[in-house]
């Protein structure tokens, strides 16, 4: 069905969604978290569906925020928790601005691709408020507590180098490569083992919240699963016949 405020595509085995708000830089409003929410529970159960691509429409923003973050708003949606929930790898071409609750938005992907023009902040609190869709949580766990908070608490914006340099994006990229740079990523990542690729994610993703001997537990129980599946056979042939695999995602 047609969406008004993302655009959602499929190519092969990667799921393209894209931000279409531009003329409010993308920023997130009720409308766009319902669609949201919708399209990305058609994708998880979607078997043919290995990798997601998400980005903003126009060359300004990704996510110039979310409309209920004013400071007199008393609601909330969370679009990233949505994005979140995903259970394949998600990949944020963040081709501009991701402020806010697009920030968060960002967070809650895998890999986060940059253009080199890109700017992030959490500005929240200069409005009286803080971060309501994970930052909080996400932003530490991937920079650390000290830069995070520092992020926060000063609301300071930051550029696409500083952000490559304290680990916050994975890659900068000049603004016309970043697509093509995030297909490439993903292309690559969708010749792997789609079971593969959604268990090495929950491990990683949950394991962060156990002890280290649970982790390991988590591990150890999802790659014996794997080897009940036709893509783990499927794997084994294919390298005993020195071919590339061909997975179904079974």
């Amino acid at each position: 069905m047609p969406y008004a405020t993302v655009t959602y595509t499929k190519e092969g085995h990667i799921a393209h969604l894209i931000l279409n708000r531009p003329e409010a830089d993308n920023a997130i409003n009720q409308q766009l978290a319902q669609e949201l929410e919708d399209i990305c529970l058609q994708i998880n159960q979607d078997n043919d569906i290995y990798v997601v691509i998400i980005t903003g429409a126009g060359n300004k923003a990704f996510c110039g925020g979310g409309e209920l973050e004013a400071p007199e708003s008393s609601s909330s949606y969370h679009a990233a928790t949505t994005i979140a929930n995903l259970s394949q790898p998600v990949i944020a071409a963040i081709n501009g601005d991701a402020l806010g609750q697009g920030l968060e938005l960002a967070l809650s992907c895998d890999i986060r691709l940059a253009s080199d023009k890109a700017k992030f902040s959490f500005p929240q609190v200069a409005k009286g408020l803080i971060p309501m869709d994970g930052g909080t949580q996400r932003l530490p766990r991937i920079v650390g507590r000290s830069k995070a908070l520092e992020l926060i608490l000063t609301a300071e914006t930051i550029n696409a180098d500083e952000a490559l340099k304290i680990g916050l994006v994975n890659k900068v990229v000049a603004g016309e490569e970043l697509a093509a740079e995030a297909e490439a990523t993903a292309r690559t990542m969708a010749t792997k083992g789609p079971i593969a690729l959604r268990y090495a994610k929950e491990a990683v993703n949950k394991g962060l919240d156990l002890t280290l001997e649970q982790g390991l537990h988590l591990e150890a129980d999802l790659y014996f699963l794997l080897h009940t599946t036709a893509d783990r056979t499927e794997g084994i042939r294919a390298f005993l016949e020195r071919r590339p695999p061909h997975f179904k995602g079974r």
